[in-house]
């Protein structure tokens, strides 16, 4: 039987990157997934791909009024969101941390940690109706163990992973799940914006050094931690920081 047959969840974030691939093994699981993201263009597409468990709504998760549509459609095309993941996130340039302006700082924590405030407001009342529900973060390493350069984006992570903890404790009683899933540096669109430099096999071996298990994070990595958790198997997990990091953080 598969993992998440007959739930519905949300992706935000989930036309690219890490949120691809949650989005994928999700429906190849037997959920139904609204994705959620910016690029119209590559949200659409993958929904055509993946067929009638897919839908695709456009969404700036860091708008309110994007939020409440998101919800609502899922409501109205599948049901009420058993899982939601809050995968939509940016950074800034790895660079000294007075060179970032104050609109790319604003940006980025309305990306990262207020879209967790808009989602929390529009889909936590309709999972205490069901006394159910899981809600998956995803943070990061940099929450964890922060590399120099990216300061402001470590800080907004630390939000993240510990917003996740005290979320879980919180609505524990209502049998609301949730976790923070804290991948390492990742093969994704961010990654020079996380390295500063140009993407070269030459400028990875530093980071790469970095790692124990000498790789960079994969979506599928990312995306099988996620499936776990959203998953019956983890029941009883709630309020962690789940590595998916190759020993970074050890």
């Amino acid at each position: 039987m598969n993992q998440l047959e007959g739930k519905i969840a949300i992706v935000t974030g989930g036309a690219a990157g890490f949120g691809e691939g949650i989005t994928r093994v999700y429906v190849r699981e037997g959920a139904r997934v609204v994705i959620a993201d910016l690029d119209g263009a590559k949200g659409q597409a993958l929904a055509a791909e993946l067929g009638e468990r897919a839908l695709f709504v456009r969404c700036d998760v860091s708008s309110r009024p994007d939020i409440d549509a998101l919800v609502a459609a899922c409501v109205a095309g599948f049901g009420v969101p058993d899982i939601v993941v809050n995968n939509a996130g940016t950074t800034h340039n790895n660079q000294p941390m007075l060179n970032v302006d104050e609109a790319t700082f604003d940006r980025m924590f309305a990306v990262n940690v207020k879209s967790i405030f808009h989602m929390a407001h529009a889909v936590v009342p309709l999972m205490r109706k069901q006394k159910k529900g899981v809600i998956l973060n995803v943070g990061s390493t940099a929450g964890i163990r922060p590399r120099p350069g990216l300061t402001w984006y470590n800080g907004s992570k630390g939000a993240v992973n510990l917003l996740s903890k005290s979320m879980a404790v919180e609505l524990g009683p209502d049998g609301i799940r949730v976790n923070a899933i804290c991948p390492v540096m990742g093969e994704t669109a961010l990654l020079e914006k996380f390295m500063g430099v140009p993407d070269t096999p030459e400028n990875r071996v530093r980071f790469l050094a970095t790692i124990p298990l000498g790789r960079l994070c994969r979506p599928s990595d990312v995306a099988n931690a996620a499936l776990y958790l959203a998953s019956d198997a983890a029941e009883f997990i709630s309020g962690v920081e789940f590595p998916v990091d190759g020993a970074r953080t050890v």
